[in-house]
Order: structure tokens, then C-alpha cells, then sequence
């Protein structure tokens, strides 16, 4: 798909992955959608779901106005992996599904689960780095 009509952007499906899907790939979700602004379409997995977002997370990113309290934990299929043209992995190591022609990286970040809310805004604004360090690389 396109952003414009001229094709001189595509659009990226990006695929954010850590162990819960209930704090670094929520956030990273949310904080790239808002960022990519309808030009890039992003999608979060986990690989042993939790039952819901941690409650610092959701805490976190109401701050900045991004509400997560209705967000459910989704477990990592092979089929999202295969949607992916980038999966960014949070810790979750050899439990996520390589797909050949995707393209993978991985963030080292530090699970807020059970953290401080000062140390949870630590990590939520260092994912924003990079979400939007992502982002100019997608629109290079």
C-alpha cells in the first residue's frame, strides 16, 4: 500500500513483540501509531500474554494522553509475524517466529512490569526515541 498517490512513500507494517504484551510493546505500539500518524500501520504481540496492560504502563501513557486501559494482550501467531515488514523484539529471545524477507531488530529494554512510575516514564521515553528514530528510517 501507499501513502500517496504518487507511491513515493510505502507504508511499513510494523510489529512491536516482548514477553507480555502488557507494557514495552503496548507502549511502543501506541507511541508509534501516534508518530506515524496514519502512514505506517504498527500491531503488538506477546509471546505468554498477560491478562491485561501493567497498571504503571497505563498510568505512564495517560500521562501524554494515550489510553490503554482497554488494550488486551494479544499472543504472537506466526500469522502477525508474516503481516510484519519490521518486528522490533523486547526480551522475548528465541520464543518469537523468524520469518524469511522480514526484517528484525531488537530494542534491549528494561520490563516495567512492577517498576516505579519514574523508571516506567524512563522507559516509555526512551521507546519514543527510537519509535521515531524508526520512523525516519521507514520515510528515508
Amino acid at each position: 500500500m501507499l501513502v500517496d498517490g504518487y507511491g513515493a512513500r510505502p507504508m511499513s507494517n510494523v510489529l512491536f513483540v516482548c514477553l507480555q504484551n502488557a507494557g514495552r510493546s503496548q507502549m511502543s505500539q501506541s507511541l508509534f501509531e501516534r508518530a506515524a500518524d496514519g502512514a505506517h500501520e504498527g500491531r503488538s504481540a506477546g509471546t505468554t500474554p498477560a491478562d491485561h496492560v501493567h497498571p504503571e504502563v497505563v498510568e505512564v501513557m495517560g500521562e501524554l494522553g494515550i489510553d490503554l486501559r482497554d488494550r488486551t494482550p494479544q499472543l504472537l501467531t506466526r500469522e502477525t509475524a508474516e503481516w510484519a515488514d519490521v518486528v522490533v523484539t523486547m526480551g522475548c529471545g528465541d520464543a518469537c517466529p523468524f520469518v524469511p524477507a522480514v526484517r528484525y531488530i531488537d530494542w534491549e529494554l528494561q520490563d516495567p512490569s512492577g517498576q516505579d512510575v519514574d523508571r516506567v516514564r524512563r522507559t516509555r521515553d526512551e521507546i519514543d526515541r527510537r519509535v521515531r528514530a524508526l520512523l525516519d528510517e521507514l520515510d528515508a
